[in-house]
């Protein structure tokens, strides 16, 4: 069985990676993230349901891992924070300059929010889940999705016309 869900899970591996960004805000931690969450789901293919989505189950099992990892994290200290990144690659130009500040802008809004407002915004806005299946990677009910969906977008929207 693993071998049948392994093409799935190298595509998804893009997805993977930025739904681990957005959880752990570490490029570093994100690919740990990532591999642990394939590990996972390649020893544990049986419990993949045909039919079903198979990026909401690997989505699954990739938050998973990451509250496994915070709650490991407590005693270890503190992880390697994103904005203090210096590596920025450039490109040349005033508007991809530009661009790049305007999504600066945009992430910090985002990292701004409470993790719960950016894992459904992430889930359902970037990954294209539906509410259904984002509510069964969060464990939360639908409404719960929708609710925080909803002031995720409103707080991006209000933030982005202040800027």
């Amino acid at each position: 069985m693993p071998a049948a869900i392994g093409q799935d899970l190298v595509a998804l591996l893009p997805r993977l990676r930025r739904f681990a960004l957005v959880l752990c805000r570490s490029p570093s931690l994100a690919d740990d993230l990532v591999q642990g969450a394939c590990e996972r789901a390649l020893a544990n293919a049986g419990s993949f349901t045909p039919g079903t989505r198979f990026d909401a189950w690997a989505f699954r099992i990739l938050r998973n891992h990451w509250i496994d990892h915070l709650r490991r994290s407590r005693t270890e200290g503190m992880s390697e924070d994103v904005t203090v990144q210096t590596h920025i690659v450039g490109d040349a130009g005033e508007e991809p300059i530009l661009n790049k500040l305007l999504l600066a802008e945009v992430q910090q809004i985002i990292d701004a929010m409470p993790s719960e407002q950016r894992e459904v915004l992430l889930l359902v806005c970037v990954e294209d889940l539906a509410y259904r299946e984002a509510a069964e990677v969060l464990g939360v009910p639908i409404g719960t999705v929708m609710s925080r969906l909803a002031r995720a977008r409103k707080r991006l929207v209000e933030m982005t016309a202040a800027a």
